[in-house]
């Protein structure tokens, strides 16, 4: 006979009182009054369960969900280490700055870095935040990638590191790619923030540079409201990201059990640990070996992303769906728009659906754009576009920026994206087709 326990009880509780508020805010989408989402969280009451459950165990800090996640999730970009963080944003700041570390590669201020003059700031903060060197390329116009030509260009220059996006999912061609990190001895950085679950000649996206960056922020993939992921080859590499994670402090045994060891998980936490006192015992957890930061996520953030991980082959599946059904609504419009292309041999898990206006057409994108919000669907810009033509990077690059990567301008203006989100259902994709074919239909001079 099966004993139902105190926790038992408590677990059913929570569990009926999140469906009936979930009851209570769930209502029919209605076109044209209510907004068709470029992005949000998939989410069910296991999530909610699983979040609330977590904060009420007590432990708050990064934690044994924390480890978990940790272990499940680095595989999911073809690597055997890693560490859990608060954004990708702050992936991005941990596996550049682990680059500095006396432990891994020393590089030192100055360092040379090769990456996209288009696209998301925090893929191009951390380089100047760390004191490394810039190399701007531009892109191509087709998948909006890198411009491998000028990669290569710039490796010939002494440039010691390549670090970008995978745009929306889709790579580049990362056979090239790859003969130019091995040719020039490059460290390769992926920023993966959008590409979760898409591969390259089978391979996984994340699984070809030493370190790849992940997002949990509500538009990825896979969420826990805020987070992120490095991605990296050896242990080594994980124990300095921990320890750049958390104050720069040498210790990296975590978790609630580790707290709560008399001489931590490693058995020799009071020891003789400081160089300056080698006869003084000193406490492991107040032992600092990185210039680091606090960029640990909470335990009930990785407690619902482990729930989301269970549901992450599925959204794949709805992305992929989403996009095409996208792409056969706008392919009938391929003289005004530059449609995406996947790379060759890719198979992207689409983070969106990208759209450039060609030149000399009469579709301007503001104007476009704006219609389709005045509908109640949302757009988003390519990112920053040219990210050197926003005010905060004045200064940063001493040529003209505008005209030296002509393809990143252009984006700048022409470029947007609608969503592949799984929160888009079937028939707010026929109010889309209906809304886009109402607009041509009305546009004078359009010839198909």
């Amino acid at each position: 006979m099966i004993q139902v326990t105190v926790n038992d009880e408590i677990d059913r509780k929570i569990k009926e009182l999140v469906q009936l508020k979930q009851s209570q805010r769930s209502k029919n989408w209605t076109p044209g009054k209510d907004w068709v989402q470029y992005s949000g969280s998939y989410f069910d009451d296991d999530e909610y369960v699983a979040g609330i459950e977590c904060f009420l165990d007590g432990w708050l800090a990064l934690g044994e969900n924390g480890i978990r996640f940790e272990r499940q999730f680095r595989s999911k970009l073809g690597k055997n280490h890693g560490a859990l963080t608060n954004s990708g944003s702050s992936a991005n700041l941990l596996m550049i700055s682990a680059l500095k570390s006396k432990k891994l590669y020393n590089l030192p201020v100055g360092t040379k870095v090769i990456t996209p003059a288009a696209g998301f700031p925090t893929t191009i903060n951390p380089i100047l935040q760390n004191g490394f060197t810039p190399v701007f390329v531009d892109i191509e116009l087709d998948t909006l990638n890198l411009n491998l030509d000028q990669v290569e260009d710039a490796a010939k220059q002494g440039a010691r590191i390549l670090v970008f996006a995978h745009v929306l999912g889709n790579p580049p061609n990362m056979d090239r790619l790859m003969e130019i990190v091995n040719k020039y001895n490059l460290i390769l950085l992926e920023d993966c923030c959008d590409a979760l679950g898409s591969k390259y000649d089978g391979k996984l996206l994340g699984s070809f540079g030493q370190f790849a960056s992940c997002s949990f922020y509500p538009a990825h993939h896979i969420t826990m409201g805020e987070g992120g992921f490095v991605a990296c080859r050896t242990e080594e590499q994980e124990i300095v990201l921990k320890s750049l994670r958390e104050w720069g402090r040498g210790c990296y045994c975590s978790g609630k059990g580790a707290a709560c060891l008399r001489n931590g998980m490693c058995k020799k936490r009071f020891s003789n640990w400081l160089p300056a006192f080698p006869d003084e015992i000193f406490d492991h957890k107040y032992v600092y070996e990185e210039i680091g930061y606090n960029l640990k996520p909470l335990e009930m953030q990785a407690a619902i992303g482990l729930v989301q991980l269970q549901k992450m082959d599925r959204i794949i599946e709805i992305r992929k769906k989403n996009f095409n059904r996208l792409y056969s609504i706008f392919s009938k419009y391929h003289k005004v728009f530059h449609l995406p292309k996947a790379t060759e041999k890719s198979d992207p898990s689409w983070f969106a659906f990208p759209l450039t206006i060609r030149d000399g057409v009469y579709v301007k994108r503001n104007q476009f754009t704006m219609y389709l919000e005045d509908n109640k669907i949302q757009t988003r810009n390519y990112f920053g576009g040219n990210v050197l033509l926003q005010p905060a990077y004045d200064g940063v690059y001493s040529g003209d920026a505008k005209k030296d990567f002509p393809v990143s301008s252009k984006v700048t203006t022409d470029t947007f994206f609608l969503g592949t989100s799984p929160v888009i259902a079937d028939e707010q994709l026929d109010y889309i087709e209906t809304i886009v074919h109402n607009y041509f239909d009305k546009a004078n001079n359009f010839r198909v």
